[in-house]
């Protein structure tokens, strides 16, 4: 009997999985062996959180396949096909990986494959990127003419289950590497199970009301199902899916989905735009001015650490150390101060998220610090500058985040919680001065921007 090797990547869950359904039916009444095999090009970069967030949701998933995951240790390119002709497959079955590497190792496994052929169902997205196009046929650089198109394309209706599915037993599994340590930090549950119960929370819970709270970083107003969809654990298109505006609100549906579309668009730029990972999207801001030294080393190292002054800030950089999370809003302030009153290039902001986050996806993550930094996907974003003290008193008004993750400001009412140093007695004990004035960083950065642009 026929087997097919179902290859797991983004995509580490049995629901709505139309590469695993193309499987079954290349399968026919043989069975389908499901693999995923952890690549030292990924886990490698990868920091902490995410290397155990993945490992955790491998294990849920070995679970759910009744214990037949083969987990691999090594390069796809050889490993890939050294399975296929162990279990003697005949096709590998893949949910298509439009990322830059992604496509270079896909094709790369293609060619080691042979005749056995390597066929690509589905993507991790509403609508795969390079679909949505202009009328001409050329990509899209801003967001809302995007989304619109975006939304006139529409998407699949979420997949079958299998009618029938028998797993493939007897190849075993390499010792992958340890779980990190992550002492006190704090990560979601993980897998398929975990994202189903975050999302029907959200959905009965918290939906009708995402309109108003999901700028609020005080408030458990977002979905925190970033992390589940980096990973696949649930389709965005399961989402959507029976939403119904009349039953959850129409502008919160529509809000949420705009989140969605978002995520869709960053990896669509990536489509077109490889480079853009880490290239700026706008080159004529690759001479930008930034600082060096040690005073900068220093006020770098204390917007890593939440030690800046500006408490909106530091919140949200333990938020990130606490949690591998910020909420969305948040890390715009945080990024903006990095890149505009730090003057400090986005990459290195970029880099360090990836580092931290659980959610860290290098299209969104990227492609947000470029929106910040002004080089990336905006009409007119050069200057927009973040001010981390209105942010914190229009977005966070009591203080709830910030007293949540900075307590040495726990005493201070709504009125000086976001400038302490306004406080009488001044700054409370423990807490630093702010380590810039932002007024003036803000008149630097746009200097700086006027004179790369007028080149």
């Amino acid at each position: 009997m026929p087997t097919a090797l179902l290859w797991f990547r983004r995509d580490l869950r049995l629901g709505d999985h139309p590469a695993l359904l193309a499987a079954c039916d290349s399968a026919e009444d043989g069975d389908v062996l499901p693999v995923f095999v952890v690549d030292d090009r990924l886990w490698g970069p990868a920091g902490a959180p995410r290397r155990r967030f993945l490992l955790d949701c491998l294990a849920e998933l070995r679970t759910a396949t009744d214990g037949a995951l083969v987990l691999r240790h090594g390069d796809p390119t050889r490993v890939v096909p050294e399975l296929a002709a162990d279990v003697g497959a005949t096709s590998v079955h893949v949910s298509a990986d439009t990322g830059p590497y992604g496509r270079r190792r896909d094709a790369a496994v293609e060619r080691a494959l042979g005749v056995v052929p390597l066929i690509r169902t589905g993507s991790p997205y509403l609508v795969t990127p390079g679909r949505v196009t202009k009328r001409d046929g050329t990509p899209f650089r801003v967001f809302s003419p995007f989304a619109r198109a975006w939304r006139e394309h529409g998407w699949r209706a979420p997949a079958a289950a299998p009618r029938s599915l028998t797993w493939h037993r007897g190849p075993s599994s390499d010792e992958l590497p340890s779980a990190p340590d992550l002492g006190d930090l704090r990560l979601p549950p993980a897998g398929e199970a975990a994202a189903w119960a975050a999302w029907e929370r959200f959905r009965d819970e918290r939906l009708r009301g995402y309109a108003e709270g999901r700028d609020a970083p005080g408030a458990d107003g977002t979905s925190r199902l970033s992390a589940y969809l980096k990973y696949g654990c649930i389709h965005p298109r399961t989402l959507l899916a029976g939403l119904s505006a009349a039953d959850h609100g129409g502008e919160a549906v529509r809000r949420f989905s705009d989140e969605l579309a978002w995520r869709d668009f960053y990896a669509d730029v990536l489509w077109h735009r490889p480079d853009s990972a880490r290239e700026y999207l706008n080159p004529q801001l690759q001479g930008m001015g930034y600082d060096s030294g040690p005073d900068s080393e220093e006020h770098v190292r204390a917007w890593e650490t939440g030690r800046t002054g500006f408490p909106i800030v530091d919140a949200g950089m333990r938020q990130l150390l606490g949690e591998a999370y910020v909420h969305n809003r948040v890390r715009m302030i945080v990024a903006s101060f990095l890149v505009k009153d730090l003057h400090q290039e986005w990459t290195r902001g970029a880099r360090y998220f990836m580092q931290h986050l659980v959610d860290g996806d290098l299209a969104s993550n990227n492609h947000g610090w470029q929106w910040v930094a002004g080089t990336g996907t905006d009409a007119s974003p050069y200057y927009r500058v973040f001010n981390p003290v209105t942010q914190g008193k229009k977005f966070d008004p009591d203080g709830t985040y910030v007293k949540r993750w900075v307590p040495e400001l726990r005493d201070l009412g709504p009125k000086h919680v976001h400038e302490p140093w306004t406080a009488p007695g001044g700054v409370p004990a423990g807490y630093p001065e702010p380590i810039v004035d932002h007024a003036q960083e803000r008149l630097v950065a746009l200097d700086r921007y006027d004179a790369v642009r007028a080149r």
